[in-house]
Formats: structure tokens, C-alpha cells, sequence
């Protein structure tokens, strides 16, 4: 194998930069690690020597292999001892002026024909490069923590980068074991601009009051299977990171509403309050272990009264089936007795709006979130209304838990809370293919290995069907008259004629 860069410096020597060098010393390839700091050098070094003798321990890298890798990290002294590297990768400050300066003093010392890349997250690629003489052979090379176990690496071309350029960091990318996907210069790329959904409608739903923190975080898990929460995810990258992502993207793209930051994280990181390196974020940690609060435990109801299930509930059928199973009364008259409990499962809108256009009671309904199978999740979600009585509340949440499978009662919320986060993630990343930031394919496999989701954004939309969470998004819309909820045209045209979201258009 011929590799596409023999020589390579990696500029910066904290955890990102510890990573990208070793796994680029894996691949076969000379490496000079430097940073301003001589001790932080000797430091990375130890840490990655370290790395590569627990592997072979573990029998997953044999002695001979790591004495090779050994012998191909250097640390360098100076700029002036990269003289010789055909790629040079920067993992410093994510400050502009600062990189800016780097990159103008490495153009001085290396050849003509070596590559400069940025690691940058949320900066500009070709603005980094506007000082250079040389803009063609600069580029993005986006990496994540920790670098030798998330497999995926954003390859960006700036306005002026040569085409072959990127091509060869691609082929590098592979060498070095991870998965390379190709994205347009725009803020915050792919992962981090998909990953918008996620937390800051997740910010916006907690901010009306709907739920905590921990019942948020239970019902994203149980129901659509993500790994993390997504405040327990905050607490992993730290808010005196996260927030800086967000607020930089939204301002990025000139306050558009999809990306509103919320001021719970400005507060929290004000405060100090950023995650769990401090041992509190948005949970307290005890020995490094999140202190949750205990759930709600599940009312006990002597008398469950019958119950009325809404015409135009969502999975109807599979809902009256559930409450068979249950052992719920049904009634099936065309409108609800006195007594009985109503059920509705709107898609998109609120349970107050429901019960006012259907001409419900509104002190006896209870919304149940059926976007996703029953089968398919291990939390069901109910929601009041301000008007709930609390027998009533209690009625349903006894029903729903009678077969032992989870229940959380949340507050009156559009879209519950998986349907305005699965909604607003889908939604996202349909954008990001109207706007040519990066082909579907390459943005699915950057948010499934970067993010970790359970399926990408646009599988997700498909699955559930692109007109369910086109009706969620114009359900969303008239709720809360707020233009982040719109749909983008690559979703709305899809979904109209019944064409899957990973479709693209014929050349």
C-alpha cells in the first residue's frame, strides 16, 4: 500500500491531536507531534506509548507492531522541523486569528506541494485559509474524541481547494482505518450542524416546563433508542463546549430559528455548571456516576373507569388493540361517556388543542405519544392538559403500566417529546441535502459513526413515514407559530409524492 502522506506533522498535542497522530502512526506514516508546550508533547507521547502497549496486552497489536509505531511518533521541537512533512494537521484553539497566524508561518517553512488541514469544528475552512498563498492545497479534516475509536473524519473543501486535495485525504482517511465523508464549508459541517435537533429542542422542552431533565433523557432513550440523553450527552461534551458549538452555528447562519440557542446552557455555563469533568452539569456525579432522581412510581387505582379513544388518534388501531390487551372497558360509542377516560394521540398538536377542536372534556383527556410502534419502544408517554384531573391522570398512567412496561406523564406539550425532537433532527437533515452540504449517503454514515443515533436522520424519517413527520411539523407550526418548525422543501417535496428522503434527483 502506498500511502497517501509519508510524512506528517500534527500540530497541537491535547486529546485531539494525541488521536489524529496516533492513528496516522498506525497507518505507517512518519509522525512529528508539536506544540508550544515542550512538556505537553512528552506528555501525548507517554499517553499514546501507553495506548499501544494496553493493545498489546489485550493481543490486539503484537510486539514488533508497536515498536513500529514507536519509532514513527517524533516530537518536534519547532515549526522548522516540519520542514519536510508533505500533511500538516492543526488541533489547536478554535480561535480564527490564532489558527490564521499558524497557518501563514507553516506556508514559510514547508514545500509548496505539502497540505495544510484544519481540525476545526465550527470555524470557517475558507476563511482560515484567506491569508494564504496557497489556498488550493488547504482544506478541513475534521476529526472527534477519541479520535482512534469514533471512525468517521469530515473531509471539507474550502472555496479554493483543489479537488485533488481532498481526494487524497480521503484516501488517507481510509489508511488510517476511519470512514471519510465529503461536506461542503459551512458551519459546523455535518455532524455538529445535524446534531442541532437533538439537544436544543430538547433545551426548548424543557424550558416550557414540559419535564425534567432525567424523564427527557428516559423517554429519547427508551422510546427512539438513543445511547445518551441528550443531557446526559451534554454533560459528556461539557457545556463550556457545547454551547459555544451551538450559539456559533446559530450565529453562523445569520439567527436562523432551526438553531436557537436557549438560556438555560448560557446559565449553566455562567454558573460554572457545565458537565460532568466539574461533577455537575445537568446531573450531580458521585465517583463518576450520574446521581439520577428516582422515577415517579406508578399510581395504584382501584377502579379504572371505561375508556374513549379519539377517531383521529394516530395508530388507532394498534391503540384500541393495546387497550385490549390491557384489560381496559372500551366504549365505542361516537362520543365519550360522562365518566370514561379520553384518550387522543394527536401528531404534532398539543393535548389542549385537541380536546378544544374535537369538543372533548377536557378535565378527562390524556394524550398518548404513538408516533413509534408500542412494540417497538420500551417506554410508553402520556400527557396532560392544564385542565387533567388528577384521577384521571392517574387512571391512565395505572392502565398503561399494567402490562409492566415504562410510563412517564409529561406536561401539555405539541409533539409530546420524541415527536418535536425526532421531527426537528429529520427535519434538519433534510435541509442539509436541500443545501448540498453533503450527499445523504455520506450524511447518514457521518451522523450514525459520529453521533452514535440508532439509525440516521433521513432512515429515521423514512421509517416512521416522511408525511407523519411532515404532519408533526405543520402541527408543530400552528401550535407555537415559530418558523423553526417549517419544513424544508427537500422534506415537504418527498414527502407530498411518496419518495423516500434519501432520494436525490436524476443529473
Amino acid at each position: 500500500m502506498t500511502l497517501a502522506f509519508t510524512q506528517v506533522a500534527v500540530i497541537g498535542a491535547g486529546a485531539m491531536g494525541r488521536g489524529i497522530a496516533q492513528i496516522a502512526a498506525q497507518a505507517g506514516s512518519q509522525v512529528w507531534l508539536y506544540d508550544t508546550q515542550a512538556d505537553a508533547i512528552a506528555k501525548a507521547r507517554d499517553a499514546v506509548f501507553q495506548q499501544w502497549d494496553k493493545l498489546q496486552e489485550k493481543g490486539r497489536l503484537t510486539p514488533e507492531a508497536v515498536a513500529g509505531h514507536k519509532s514513527r511518533l517524533l516530537a518536534a521541537r519547532s515549526l522548522q522541523d516540519l520542514a519536510g512533512c508533505d500533511l500538516v494537521v492543526e488541533a489547536i484553539v478554535e480561535k480564527i486569528e490564532i489558527k490564521k497566524s499558524l497557518f501563514t508561518d507553516l506556508e514559510k517553512v514547508l514545500a509548496p506541494t505539502a497540505v495544510l488541514v484544519t481540525n476545526t469544528s465550527s470555524l470557517s475552512v475558507t476563511a482560515i485559509a484567506a491569508a494564504l498563498q496557497r489556498p488550493a492545497q488547504f482544506a478541513g479534516y475534521h476529526f472527534f474524541n477519541p479520535v482512534p475509536l469514533m471512525k468517521v473524519v469530515e473531509v471539507i473543501a474550502g472555496l479554493k481547494t483543489d479537488p485533488a486535495v481532498c481526494q487524497r485525504l480521503t484516501e488517507f482517511a481510509r489508511q488510517m482505518g476511519h470512514t471519510p465523508v465529503q461536506a461542503q464549508d459551512t458551519p459546523g459541517f455535518i455532524v455538529n450542524h445535524a446534531g442541532r435537533g437533538y439537544g436544543t429542542e430538547a433545551l426548548r422542552i424543557v424550558s416550557e416546563g414540559v419535564a425534567d431533565f432525567a424523564t427527557i433523557d428516559r423517554i429519547l432513550r427508551d422510546q427512539v433508542g438513543f445511547k445518551l440523553g441528550p443531557f446526559e450527552l451534554f454533560d459528556l461534551t461539557a457545556l463550556d463546549v457545547s454551547h459555544h458549538v451551538i450559539e456559533a452555528i446559530y450565529h453562523q447562519y445569520y439567527e436562523e430559528p432551526r438553531y436557537r440557542p436557549n438560556v438555560i446552557t448560557a446559565q449553566r455555563l455562567a454558573g460554572g455548571v457545565v458537565g460532568k469533568k466539574v461533577g455537575e452539569g445537568f446531573y450531580k456525579y458521585a465517583d463518576g456516576a450520574a446521581q439520577v432522581p428516582a422515577e415517579p412510581p406508578v399510581p395504584v387505582v382501584d377502579n379504572i373507569p371505561p375508556v374513549w379513544v379519539s377517531p383521529r388518534a394516530a395508530r388507532r388501531m394498534e391503540l384500541l388493540q393495546l387497550l385490549k390487551d390491557l384489560g381496559a372497558h372500551i366504549e365505542t360509542g361516537a362520543s365519550p361517556s360522562p365518566e370514561a377516560l379520553t384518550i387522543v394521540a394527536p401528531l404534532g398538536f398539543d393535548i389542549t388543542t385537541v380536546a378544544v377542536v374535537e369538543r372533548l372534556d377536557p378535565a378527562r383527556t390524556v394524550g398518548i405519544d404513538m408516533l413509534f410502534e408500542d412494540a417497538s419502544t420500551k417506554r410508553r408517554v402520556l400527557a396532560t392538559n392544564p385542565a387533567t384531573r388528577i384521577d384521571m391522570r392517574n387512571a391512565a398512567h395505572a392502565l398503561f403500566a399494567r402490562d409492566g412496561k415504562a410510563v412517564s406523564v409529561i406536561r401539555d406539550s405539541g409533539g409530546f417529546v420524541t415527536q418535536r425532537v425526532v421531527a426537528t433532527i429529520v427535519n434538519i437533515a433534510s435541509d442539509m441535502c436541500q443545501q448540498r452540504i453533503c450527499s445523504p449517503q455520506d450524511l447518514e454514515t457521518a451522523v450514525t459513526l459520529g453521533l452514535a443515533y440508532p439509525m440516521g436522520p433521513l432512515a429515521m424519517g423514512n421509517r416512521l413515514g416522511p408525511d407523519s413527520i411532515l404532519e408533526v411539523l405543520f402541527n408543530l407550526q400552528t401550535v407555537y407559530g415559530d418558523p423553526r418548525y417549517r419544513p424544508s422543501p427537500w422534506l415537504r417535496r418527498r414527502g407530498a409524492i411518496g419518495l423516500s428522503l434519501m432520494h436525490t434527483e436524476e443529473q
